[in-house]
């Protein structure tokens, strides 16, 4: 199924991520903030719960997508039974920084979209740009050397949610690859 077509803003990042994927024969997949609100509002919320499962199961991988809310972990899993992909994706109901901080797996592909972030008000959007960071940090040691992260709400106001996340990868060995409305950054 392609679901990418209909992600408006966030198709470009996507097609471009699943080619690096295949490229990289990527195994372990993981995402903060997973898809809330199943195939209903693709366009806006983007599904990737649901595009990553589906590469991950034509590519023999692992999706891990964490999320605090119990109500989008289960939209998700309702979703994903609907759609015969449940069996590639491990879905947690966990705060992401400490599901990430024990994680002991290489990763091959990192999405952060955890803690939403406002247009307007700078004071959740700092929250939002340090949890971003925090999560990064929390799971940097894990990441392979070919590792892909993509981070949501880039091109927003005052940074979006990559702002701090981002300018610590560029500082440690990390360059943009592509940028548009998100931000593929790749080891150096």
């Amino acid at each position: 199924m392609d679901w990418i077509s209909g992600t408006g803003k966030r198709r470009k990042t996507f097609s471009k991520i699943l080619k690096l994927l295949a490229e990289r024969y990527a195994k372990t997949l993981v995402e903060t903030g997973t898809c809330r609100s199943g195939l209903s509002n693709i366009k806006s919320d983007g599904a990737s719960t649901l595009i990553f499962a589906n590469w991950a199961a034509k590519n023999g991988a692992t999706l891990f997508s964490i999320d605090s809310d119990e109500q989008a972990i289960k939209t998700a899993s309702d979703t994903l039974d609907k759609q015969e992909l449940k069996d590639h994706v491990n879905l947690i109901n966990a705060d992401s920084i400490e599901f990430l901080s024990q994680f002991d797996s290489d990763i091959d592909f990192l999405y952060l979209d955890s803690l939403d972030y406002d247009l307007a008000d700078e004071t959740l959007q700092n929250a939002s740009q340090e949890h971003h960071l925090k999560e990064f940090l929390a799971i940097e040691n894990q990441l392979t050397d070919m590792a892909v992260v993509l981070i949501d709400d880039h091109d927003l106001p005052n940074g979006g949610k990559s702002k701090l996340a981002l300018g610590y990868m560029l500082n440690h060995g990390w360059q943009i690859l592509m940028q548009h409305y998100q931000v593929i950054a790749v080891k150096s």
